[in-house]
């Protein structure tokens, strides 16, 4: 569990790991410091055999963005309780919202695989490799980034803020869309290594298009990586989806859940997925999970920041998804 601690000096990461399978027992506690002037915003975390992989937009004084920062904490010492540190990099204000790649499935990445970290740019992914050296530390690297080219988008809202629309109210919810939609999830499958990911996207005009996700799956990040498969979800209806978060199963079946909001339709959750032998770039038939209640009022305009699609790890193929709804105005 992780938690920023940032009402006060010197703003904290805070992190808890469990001591044993129950969740609901005791935990190991860590406080990592970012001092006096280093805000960390927006964290994200992935799970890698040699380290818990963290990722910030950094803002100077809780008011001037940085850039982002990327760091790694010393998992094997926090799972047995003793004293841990972090290694951090610090990137140019060019590049903020970057996810590390999250581990499912037992099969663990090639010995001595770095962490993946993954952002965009125009029609493009960005990819880093992080690795870790916890013996001696100046022979840590951040290298990157490889531009892996993708189909044309706009991001959604012009690229990012408040666009999408909501019934009865003029309040519009934010769209995230200047960054990656959590997580970035990791998977070798015999040998093939795999990155799935998501992001918001404009289809049609940017005055009257419709919010959308779009989604890619990219393989073989530790060689010479590439898009193998990648799709925009349907707007014909005028809906709009966003706050996307996708991931894979052990047989390499896909599960994409997301919002769902017009001027007509409340705030949902919906999903949609596909098989592994289906036709690349394509999803099934949409299903609804959740149907809204209520639009979301007032000067709230954050929603479902923290949406996951994540996957059973006893099973390696049921997925558990993870957003937000209302079930009246407010």
């Amino acid at each position: 569990l992780t938690q920023f601690s940032v009402s006060t000096t010197p703003y904290l990461q805070c992190v808890a790991v469990s001591q044993t399978a129950d969740a609901t027992g005791a935990y190991y506690r860590y406080a990592f410091s970012y001092g006096n002037t280093q805000f960390n915003d927006y964290p994200k975390v992935g799970v890698w055999p040699d380290g818990y992989y963290i990722s910030y937009n950094i803002f100077n004084n809780a008011r001037t963005f940085a850039g982002a920062k990327v760091c790694a904490f010393d998992r094997a010492r926090m799972l047995v309780g003793a004293a841990a540190t972090q290694q951090c990099f610090q990137l140019s204000t060019s590049f903020g919202g970057l996810l590390p790649s999250d581990l499912d499935g037992a099969t663990a990445p090639p010995a001595g695989s770095p962490n993946y970290f993954m952002n965009f740019g125009s029609n493009v992914l960005n990819l880093w490799k992080f690795h870790v050296d916890w013996t001696t530390p100046a022979n840590s690297t951040f290298s990157g980034p490889t531009a892996i080219a993708v189909a044309s988008f706009n991001p959604a809202c012009s690229g990012g803020g408040a666009c999408i629309p909501q019934p009865g109210t003029t309040t519009k919810l934010d769209s995230l869309a200047d960054r990656l939609m959590y997580r970035l999830a990791y998977r070798n499958r015999g040998g093939v290594e795999t990155l799935v990911v998501n992001h918001s996207v404009t289809v049609g005009s940017k005055r009257t298009g419709v919010t959308s996700v779009r989604w890619y799956e990219v393989r073989n990040p530790g060689g010479t990586p590439s898009v193998f498969q990648q799709g925009t979800l349907s707007t014909a209806d005028g809906i709009h989806r966003w706050m996307g978060s996708i991931a894979m199963d052990k047989v390499g079946n896909i599960a994409l859940g997301y919002s769902a909001s017009s001027s007509a339709v409340f705030p949902a959750i919906r999903y949609t997925g596909r098989l592994a032998t289906d036709s690349l770039g394509t999803m099934q038939t949409e299903t609804s999970i959740i149907t809204g209640g209520g639009s979301q009022t007032g000067a709230l305009s954050r929603w479902g920041d923290y949406s996951a699609m994540t996957v059973d790890p006893v099973d390696d193929c049921t997925f558990w998804f993870t957003s937000e709804y209302l079930k009246n105005n407010g």
